[in-house]
């Protein structure tokens, strides 16, 4: 099999879905599910359907398309701001969108009404994390400007968390916007179908046993493919946190010594060469690189050391094992080496074989 590939367990993507749906369901809050990361595949769009989520949730106007075009009807949201560029297309083939910005809305409004469909908006609020978000104040006179426009449909209010600034999901600020919600309906006499909390971050929050209010949906996708949460980037228990992994091929295995010799200036990414002084150890170059990964966020096999990388090379310490050139190296990845590796076009997708998948024990 070609590498480098990311291999894509199917069976453990489902079975993620479904553990995290059903706990959610438990708790009044369905899942949109976030095709982001996956290059909106077609193949991970189908399996998150079928466990259970109710919709399908990307930021790339592209992928959305691509997953039209292979067939998958399910609800889709657009869950980055629509850029003025691409109104025609959003209003096309996105169901709902999330909005922040007056011009945009209206000039979704005015395609929407031009070509007989009707659009949904989200509007998100800054909730403290300083990415997107209409600030709580200036959220009601939002929403009647959106509610007086042809041709949408008001859906309700997010937020996002933990993204930009690290700002944690919590009872404040969910509570704040379970407040929002409450308030919106009582000023303008209406029902809020959708109060977005958040994405992967919010599952500690959601799944602590607190009072959920106004919450009825969070976008996952960090969680489901890595079986991770994103605050401290600890396993959830009952998932799997192998459903993607990264296969890199061996092109040189040499003994080399940890210290380079020479003049030293700055390397190709203006880092300092290695501190420390081991003396010989067993080098190994696998052919991908920063074109293609974070290295940063590439977890190398028990008794392996990554030490640094290239555009092109990933360059470990294989410990005890002398490597030979051909063989592979199996990585498990967080969120930001999955994303730079699915967008690569030198990485291969590879879609395994469904077959029957472990159940996870759920600690304690």
């Amino acid at each position: 099999m070609s590498a480098p590939r990311l291999e894509i367990n199917l069976g453990k993507v489902r079975h993620n879905a479904r553990t995290l749906v059903e706990r959610l369901a438990d708790r009044g809050i369905s899942v949109t599910g976030i095709t982001k990361a996956t290059l909106g595949s077609p193949e991970i769009a189908g399996v998150l359907l079928q466990a259970g989520v109710s919709g399908l949730g990307d930021s790339r106007i592209e992928n959305i398309e691509a997953m039209r075009r292979a067939g998958v009807l399910a609800p889709m949201t657009l869950i980055r701001s629509p850029m003025l560029s691409q109104v025609e297309r959003v209003v096309t083939h996105v169901d709902i969108s999330f909005n922040t910005e007056l011009d945009v809305i209206r000039r979704l409004s005015s395609v929407a009404r031009a070509s007989g469909r009707t659009h949904g908006i989200v509007l998100m609020v800054e909730l403290g994390d300083l990415r997107e978000g209409i600030m709580p104040d200036d959220v009601e006179h939002t929403v009647c400007e959106t509610l007086g426009l042809p041709n949408i449909t008001f859906k309700g209010i997010g937020t996002n968390l933990a993204c930009r600034s690290g700002v944690s999901p919590d009872a404040r600020n969910m509570a704040e916007l379970s407040a929002l919600a409450g308030a919106i309906e009582s000023t303008f006499g209406l029902t809020i179908e959708i109060v977005s909390g958040g994405n992967s971050a919010n599952l500690p929050w959601a799944l602590s046993g607190v009072e959920t209010g106004r919450i009825n949906d969070l976008r996952l996708g960090e969680s489901i493919l890595l079986g991770c949460e994103p605050l401290h980037r600890q396993p959830i228990n009952g998932l799997h946190t192998d459903a993607i992994t990264l296969v890199a091929e061996v092109i040189e295995s040499k003994v080399k010594p940890t210290q380079p010799w020479g003049e030293i200036a700055q390397n190709a990414f203006r880092e300092p060469p290695p501190s420390s002084d081991r003396g010989g150890i067993s080098q190994t170059i696998l052919a991908i690189g920063r074109q293609d990964i974070d290295p940063s966020g590439v977890q190398a096999p028990p008794g392996m050391e990554i030490l640094g990388a290239s555009s092109d090379h990933l360059i470990i310490d294989s410990g005890h094992e002398r490597m030979n050139v051909g063989d592979e190296v199996t990585f498990q990845l967080n969120y930001s080496a999955l994303v730079r590796t699915m967008t690569s076009p030198f990485v291969v997708k590879a879609v395994m074989p469904e077959r029957r998948v472990p159940r996870v024990v759920v600690a304690g």
